[in-house]
């Protein structure tokens, strides 16, 4: 048996269940979960998160981002299936696969993405003047630096606006929040680093930001 579901060559699974009963299976628990039914929400995370959990740690190297895969895979995969964009209920398992394989790809993206923002730009074409230069080195650090102080949540919702490209109703099932609870987010989000920036152009000095609480 594979990770996600019948074996490739047609075997029956455990239990002695032929592949096409396992299909009408995955088709059932897929229909009832389209129809509301909490307990089938359940019932597909806890036969699916152990699995997600797995191939997501073998990917990502047992970080833990794997974890936070895990659970987005589950819920986006329920949102899905709420919103019935699942078109062959049967295949069930490999939606799973490929929504956790979708967001460890996209992990990884993002990781590159940070990398590059946060690191110090390249060297620059002759043609640059150096004050330029300087100026943008030093906006690049201000928003480092403030990016650092935001809350993770907040943070993490800010990198999946600016860096994925991602609008608050995509990223309310990835973070199974409401979408105007993700906007409500990305804009203390936004408010803090312009604070903070404001504040340091002003003073020299950074201002403790943290959107969770009272300043540090």
């Amino acid at each position: 048996m594979t990770l996600f579901g019948n074996r490739r060559d047609g075997a029956p699974v455990e239990g002695g269940a032929a592949p096409q009963d396992d299909g009408a299976r995955w088709a059932s628990l897929a229909r009832r979960i389209a129809q509301g039914d909490r307990s089938a929400e359940a019932e597909l995370a806890g036969l699916f998160y152990p699995r997600v959990r797995v191939f997501a740690c073998a990917r990502l190297h047992g970080s833990d981002a794997a974890l936070d895969v895990a659970q987005e895979t589950i819920l986006g995969v329920i949102e899905a299936l709420r919103a019935g964009r699942l078109r062959e209920p049967f295949n069930l398992p490999g939606f799973v696969l490929g929504t956790a394989r979708n967001l460890v790809n996209n992990h990884h993206r993002k990781q590159a993405s940070n990398r590059e923002v946060l690191e110090d730009p390249p060297d620059r074409p002759a043609g640059i003047d150096a004050l330029q230069a300087g100026i943008d080195h030093e906006r690049r650090a201000l928003v480092r630096t403030a990016l650092g102080h935001l809350d993770h949540l907040d943070r993490r919702i800010l990198l999946l606006t600016l860096v994925e490209g991602m609008k608050p109703r995509e990223i309310a099932p990835v973070l199974g929040l409401k979408a105007d609870v993700v906007r409500t987010h990305k804009a203390r989000a936004v408010k803090a680093i312009a604070d903070e920036i404001e504040h340091v152009t002003r003073t020299g000095q950074p201002d403790h930001i943290g959107t969770s609480g009272p300043k540090r």
